[in-house]
């Protein structure tokens, strides 16, 4: 059984006889001692663990795909991008504005969120530059797709179609205190934002779907922090469930029965609003200092949601023991089906390569 097939297997509840073993990905700061420690370093990451990535998708993302060749297949972002350009460099850091018309600072030795400065989207008037780079425009596809999309039916792997995003973008473009005025001072506006992208990511759908059978969509937002989401379930449901109702009827219309989304922090306040709007996987699922529970989101739910991840990443520093109980935390949902083990995030430098190794073979090792 391949990984696309048992894939399906688990998330339609059907029978199964193991987990896939999932290497999302590692912070620079931890490939960095894993090379140290022995990792090859011009190994392809996923065969040096024997894994896989937890789907192979349409966009150009090394840390998704486990093809290089099959990249930028479809663009659904800003088309064209804006003018790059460095404003302030130093041996520390450089500030720029990037492609998306962000001011941002950037330290160059370390990873994590740019400090952003300043942003070219901020109200109605400004909404009119990016509306005219959500087009459709045939310049978006690849002129070697149907080449691209053999490649991908062959992977093995489940095909993953990139529905872009509905509110993470938003709040990327122009900041989280310039979002949360428009949702109350311009709902209009905001709502017609949400509706762009998604018509954006139905026409998109329209030029691949025809061509290739895919198993779910994927829309990323991380819109939620510790304290719950930024974006609140009433405006929520008026202005941003409508864009993913519209995604969900566009895969309803190609057999295309999952649809996933991204989110780290507490999105317990909004996984009902998700699941209503059409979207019935949970990703990653992060534990966090907040408690994030898997096991209570199915209880509350039931089948109709599908979950994958919630194994706390920062358990993979604590030795052993802690990782073979959180193992045996989450067994109930893997053996309940429409669930998928994987950690919360990306691996921390605190995790040696031999325990990260181990910790993938306990996976490899269950049965069910």
């Amino acid at each position: 059984m391949s990984y696309r097939e048992l894939f399906h297997a688990i998330m339609n509840y059907e029978d199964f006889d193991r987990m896939p073993v999932i290497h999302w990905a590692e912070w620079p700061e931890t490939r960095k001692r894993w090379l140290q420690e022995g990792l090859p370093p011009d190994c392809q990451i996923h065969e040096f663990f024997d894994a896989v990535p937890f789907w192979i998708t349409l966009i150009n993302d090394d840390s998704w795909l486990s093809i290089g060749s099959i990249k930028d297949t479809i663009n659904l972002g800003l088309f064209p991008v804006f003018e790059e350009e460095v404003l302030e460099e130093t041996e520390e850091y450089r500030i720029y504005q990037g492609g998306d018309g962000v001011i941002c600072k950037e330290w160059k030795h370390q990873s994590g969120i740019p400090h952003y400065i300043a942003f070219t989207l901020k109200d109605a008037k400004s909404w009119d530059e990016y509306k005219k780079r959500l087009q459709p425009d045939p310049a978006r596809i690849s002129g070697n797709l149907d080449d691209r999309l053999k490649k991908m039916e062959a992977s093995g792997l489940p095909i993953c179609f990139p529905a872009a995003s509905l509110m993470g973008w938003i709040r990327n473009w122009m900041g989280v205190e310039n979002m949360s005025y428009l949702m109350y001072d311009d709902r209009d506006v905001y709502a017609d934002m949400v509706m762009t992208i998604s018509d954006l990511v139905c026409w998109g759908m329209d030029q691949i779907l025809s061509k290739l059978k895919v198993d779910l969509a994927h829309s990323w937002e991380d819109i939620s922090g510790r304290s719950g989401p930024l974006v609140s379930p009433k405006i929520f449901d008026e202005c941003v469930a409508p864009g993913y109702r519209k995604i969900r009827n566009k895969l309803e219309e190609y057999g295309v029965n999952f649809y996933s989304i991204d989110s780290d922090g507490d999105i317990t306040d909004l996984v009902g609003h998700w699941l209503n709007a059409g979207v019935n996987i949970m990703f990653p699922l992060e534990v966090g200092p907040f408690g994030g529970d898997a096991l209570k989101l199915r209880k509350k739910y039931g089948k109709e949601l599908r979950l994958m991840g919630n194994f706390d990443k920062l358990t993979l520093e604590k030795g052993r023991g802690a990782v073979e109980a959180e193992i045996n935390r989450l067994m109930p949902l893997m053996k309940d089906g429409g669930y998928i083990i994987m950690p919360d995030h990306h691996i921390t430098p605190g995790v040696s390569l031999e325990d990260y190794q181990w910790y993938l073979n306990q996976i490899r090792g269950l049965r069910f």
